[in-house]
């Protein structure tokens, strides 16, 4: 098995004509690569009529609606729920729907800082599910972006210190900036997953993820791409993993943290 923890998909509101060619392309490459299992979101419009990281009640549910969806036509996606908590309503009226639809996580993105207690609600909802939250991170962010309130890993580990009995994926340890920052602010905080996706393919990365946080917290994901992801697929292949290690990132540890069954049953 190989279960891909950080996916993505478009719709017609994305922005772009060909979405269905590439999302038709993701799950043709993914077979290829031996994915068995893409657990995916759909940010909004992807910018298209309202912010990427901002996105309206209209579109979260429009994205939401699309992924439930690609869920039930394709048995090897599943779903994150993506929320924007800026609507608190919304938002927890958005999980409790679409976990009973069948997605089984909720994914926030850059629309707060992971440490406001804005999003204390969300977090105490997703662990009464039973379901992790996928975070967006900048590695040790020094300065603020515009169209965006990004978080680094000091700040998800505030949030998970609150949440105890929350899982938190940190997303993209590839994804840019100091990744070596947030693996040491990560190391002591036991319910904080690492993502290994995005496109940083830097020297040392994947043996320090290794060293610092251990293989029983690492999840192999490729964000928006599948090229680097197979490159660390192939690396990891290659180093001094024991056989189970290898084993725990590429689909064992992700039956830890999504609810019971769901991998087993459908793939």
């Amino acid at each position: 098995m190989l279960i891909d923890v950080h996916a993505h998909f478009y719709t017609e509101r994305s922005g772009r004509a060909d979405w269905q060619t590439v999302n038709a392309a993701r799950l043709d490459a993914g077979r290829r690569i031996g994915i068995t299992a893409h657990v995916a979101s759909i940010l909004g419009s992807w910018g298209a009529s309202s912010p990427t990281y901002f996105p309206s009640p209209e579109d979260v549910t429009h994205a939401n609606d699309r992924m439930v969806e690609l869920l039930r036509e394709h048995r090897e996606i599943h779903g994150y729920c993506v929320v924007n908590p800026n609507y608190t309503d919304h938002a927890l009226g958005e999980i409790e729907q679409r976990l009973e639809q069948g997605m089984i996580g909720v994914k926030l993105a850059a629309s707060r800082r992971a440490s406001d207690k804005l999003l204390d609600p969300i977090a105490s909802l997703a662990g009464e599910r039973g379901v992790p939250i996928l975070h967006h991170v900048w590695h040790f962010r020094r300065r603020d972006w515009s169209g965006q309130e990004a978080s680094d890993a000091s700040e998800l580990a505030a949030l998970a210190e609150r949440h105890l009995a929350t899982d938190f994926i940190m997303a993209h340890l590839g994804g840019g900036g100091d990744w070596s920052h947030s693996l040491r602010v990560v190391r002591e905080v036991p319910n904080i997953w690492v993502d290994l996706s995005g496109s940083g393919v830097d020297v040392d990365m994947l043996d320090a993820a290794v060293r610092e946080i251990g293989s029983a917290r690492l999840l192999w994901g490729a964000d928006i791409t599948l090229g680097t992801a197979w490159a660390k697929l192939r690396y990891l292949e290659s180093c001094d993993l024991a056989g189970d290690d290898l084993d725990l990132i590429k689909y064992g540890n992700a039956f830890q943290i999504f609810p019971a069954g769901v991998f087993r049953d459908g793939d």
